[in-house]
């Protein structure tokens, strides 16, 4: 079948990828997870016309908010267990190091707008909630919800599903049948580690992009809606400088998508950027820091991509197969590459 053609094909293609991006490295650049090409092309057209890195990450991550992409981005994805969508969002400036963040962001469409506010018109980093969405309105943003029929159906069905799967361990009634609320049983049990993972396909597709202006200059920015039932009040990695995206602008910078949760327990994208530093190029740095998030959780889905300063580019993965869009001139175009499994 095409499918199983495909399969055979896939390591083939990992290989000529990672060789490629040896070759293809110069600035301005674009890059970002996933095959979000329409976010990596409006990024790159405001470069391109001589707009700043700022406006590039903002003006990219929102076509992704608006177009929904892959359901994990945006509005209308992502219900957690009450059926309400959350916006997780963050931009950060190499020059100057300021970031802004929003996380469980409520009835307010354009997340990294509000991140981008909260970096230029706060001295803090990252505001959450219904306090984010009271911020959001005091800047002028629009409040409406962020349920459709879509995201509403598909929290309906897993109600009827017994609320499965959910993020919950260690409660009663028994979260693996049941749906809460739970509560700690009487004699609750010493900590111990779950391996299972709730994650599914589709479950983790932040949008993370690094912009490198043509004089060097980069920034960095994600957004997503989130783990689909998380429970209500998650944040995630992606408002996190360090874990769902880090710029540095003496190096580069490098953001990641996957298992939230696990991933900012180590900060990959702030290591990711101190290999660079230290001399690694970025397919290599990628691949290490996945390397030791693997060591401590076997069972994790995540993947880096990864730019240096020179604008030569990498990517690694574990648990799912990973693509990420990149645009610079020697490109041409809006390309997409395999990011090799770790």
């Amino acid at each position: 079948s095409f499918k199983l053609r495909a399969m055979a094909y896939f390591p083939v293609a990992v290989a000529l990828c990672a060789l490629l991006t040896l070759a293809l490295g110069s600035v301005p650049i674009v890059i970002n997870t996933w095959p979000f090409t329409n976010a990596t092309a409006k990024a790159w057209s405001v470069l391109a016309s001589g707009g700043s890195r700022l406006d590039a990450i903002e003006q990219g991550c929102h076509v992704c908010e608006i177009e929904r992409c892959d359901g994990s981005v945006g509005y209308g994805g992502s219900p957690n267990e009450d059926g309400e969508t959350t916006l997780d969002a963050m931009i950060m400036d190499g020059p100057t190091h300021d970031v802004g963040s929003v996380g469980c962001l409520k009835r307010v469409k354009a997340a990294i707008s509000v991140a981008r506010s909260v970096m230029e018109h706060t001295t803090q980093t990252l505001l959450v909630g219904d306090d984010a969405t009271r911020f959001a309105t005091e800047m002028g943003f629009q409040q409406e919800s962020l349920q459709t029929d879509q995201s509403r159906a598909q929290w309906e069905e897993w109600k009827s599903k017994q609320c499965q799967p959910n993020f919950w361990k260690d409660v009663v009634p028994n979260p693996k049948t049941t749906c809460g609320p739970y509560y700690l049983p009487d004699n609750s049990p010493s900590w111990k580690r779950d391996p299972s993972n709730s994650l599914v396909e589709g479950n983790h597709d932040t949008i993370g992009m690094i912009a490198i202006d043509k004089d060097g200059n980069v920034a960095g920015g994600t957004s997503t809606n989130g783990l689909t039932f998380k429970i209500p009040g998650r944040v995630g990695d992606s408002p996190i400088a360090g874990a769902g995206a880090y710029v540095d602008n003496e190096v580069g910078g490098a953001a990641a998508t996957g298992d939230g949760d696990t991933m900012m327990r180590f900060l990959p994208t702030y290591q990711t950027v101190e290999s660079m530093r230290m001399g690694m190029d970025p397919q290599t740095a990628a691949e290490s820091v996945i390397r030791r998030i693997e060591k401590y959780y076997p069972n994790f889905q995540g993947g880096v991509v990864a730019v240096n300063k020179t604008g030569h580019f990498g990517a690694a993965t574990h648990g799912f197969n990973l693509t990420y869009s990149v645009r610079n001139q020697k490109l041409g175009a809006v390309k997409v590459f395999v990011a090799p499994e770790v």
